[in-house]
């Protein structure tokens, strides 16, 4: 997928002039790639918060993203979907890393093939096309400007306000319990920080954590490479304690059992990554005291502020129309 800038509209053409909003980075986190054909705007960000929240977009089974992608869990959901927060930041997508690029190529693949989104439904919608026209400047509404609202909205879900982050800024401090946590988070006996050290605690590669002896393909399934097989991408653990069910596959139900796991239940295969130095003995080996500390470390990645955003919510929880309830036949 390649998008790149239309043509310059000529001297009688209407002039389009959406509103532009100023994305704001955390400080601390990276640059955000933005590309130059779909800056950030207010018409642009809340028609992609609208068509989030409206099963308009899906063909076959009338799902909403946010029918799986809960505001209150991360937007994470039960079906195992990697969480949509701090997206902006990735330029690889799934499980297995099926969609490189940016958030306007895995907006496209989501509507041209998740939902396979019907656009003569939403081009013949009674709203719809005049939101698109304030929004793009278009008199025809294709799966590109759909994607790109999308996007728009997904830029805006940025989790940068946990417990920890407030720490790192100086304006709390944790307790002993989550003190030891962090210690041992951030040491080689824990050896969490590798993978999930970074200020988005993710590194956005793709690893074979231990989980079988004989591990599914994961990243295999893309490149072929037989050294791939058992990877899957790296999840950031921002508000971790809420995007259960955990794991590529959804096996453990608690992070209680993740930890449980990286102590006891580590297996050895060919491809097992370098950083899981403790393969070979079953895992890092806790005791419960540390399990304790290092649960009460990972609560604190928790962000309130993002959970009850409400510039996240539902836009049609409060008597607004929802597009697939009075869209024209």
């Amino acid at each position: 997928m390649n998008f790149t800038k239309e043509s310059s509209p000529g001297p009688d053409a209407e002039i389009h002039q959406p509103t532009p909003y100023e994305l704001i980075v955390p400080p601390g986190f990276p640059y955000m790639v933005i590309p130059d054909d779909n800056p950030a705007t207010v018409e642009g960000i809340q028609l992609g918060r609208m068509l989030y929240y409206d099963p308009i977009i899906d063909k076959e089974n009338k799902r909403a993203c946010a029918d799986c992608h809960l505001q209150e869990t991360s937007f994470s959901c039960i079906d195992n979907c990697l969480p949509h927060v701090n997206l902006a930041w990735n330029n690889t997508f799934l499980w297995n890393g099926k969609v490189r690029g940016v958030l306007e190529d895995v907006m496209l693949f989501e509507v041209e093939e998740f939902f396979k989104t019907d656009v003569s439904i939403i081009n013949a919608h009674d709203k719809y096309p005049e939101l698109f026209k304030k929004a793009f400047g278009t008199d025809t509404i294709t799966s590109k400007e759909i994607a790109y609202a999308l996007a728009q909205f997904e830029r805006t879900l940025s989790s940068s306000n946990s417990k920890w982050d407030k720490v790192i800024r100086g304006e709390t401090s944790l307790t002993t319990a989550e003190s030891k946590g962090r210690d041992l988070y951030y040491s080689e006996k824990g050896d969490c920080f590798h993978c999930h050290g970074m200020v988005l605690l993710t590194d956005h590669y793709f690893h074979n954590n231990g989980m079988d002896s004989i591990p599914a393909l994961g990243r295999n399934e893309i490149t072929g490479n037989h050294k791939d097989i058992g990877k899957f991408k790296t999840p950031t653990l921002r508000n971790i304690e809420l995007t259960a069910p955990y794991m590529h596959d959804g096996r453990y139900a608690s992070l209680c059992e993740v930890i449980d796991f990286y102590s006891e239940d580590v297996k050895w295969s060919p491809t097992i990554d370098p950083l899981m130095k403790k393969a070979h003995k079953g895992g890092i080996h806790l005791n419960e005291e540390e399990k304790s500390n290092l649960l009460a470390f990972l609560k604190t990645f928790t962000d309130t502020t993002f959970l009850n955003n409400p510039d996240f919510s539902n836009p049609f929880q409060d008597g607004g129309y929802r597009a697939h309830d009075t869209r024209s036949n």
